[in-house]
């Protein structure tokens, strides 16, 4: 019996789902169109540049 295949969904209201979609250099001109849109013609990215977003905390008692 053949099994049902499953579709899986991010949702991009999600800190994940955002930086999965828009986060990556593969996806480039899609974050620009996206903010392009936002900003209705009142300003206009013509292009980005990634920087590393994601650092490290300091962490309370670490090691103990």
């Amino acid at each position: 019996m053949a099994e049902k295949a499953t579709s899986t969904y991010i949702d991009l209201l999600s800190d994940f789902g955002f930086k999965r979609i828009f986060g990556s250099e593969p996806n480039k001109a899609l974050l620009i169109a996206f903010l392009n849109e936002i900003f209705q013609r009142k300003k206009r990215i013509i292009g980005l540049v990634y920087n590393q977003n994601e650092y490290p905390g300091a962490e309370r008692n670490r090691g103990q």
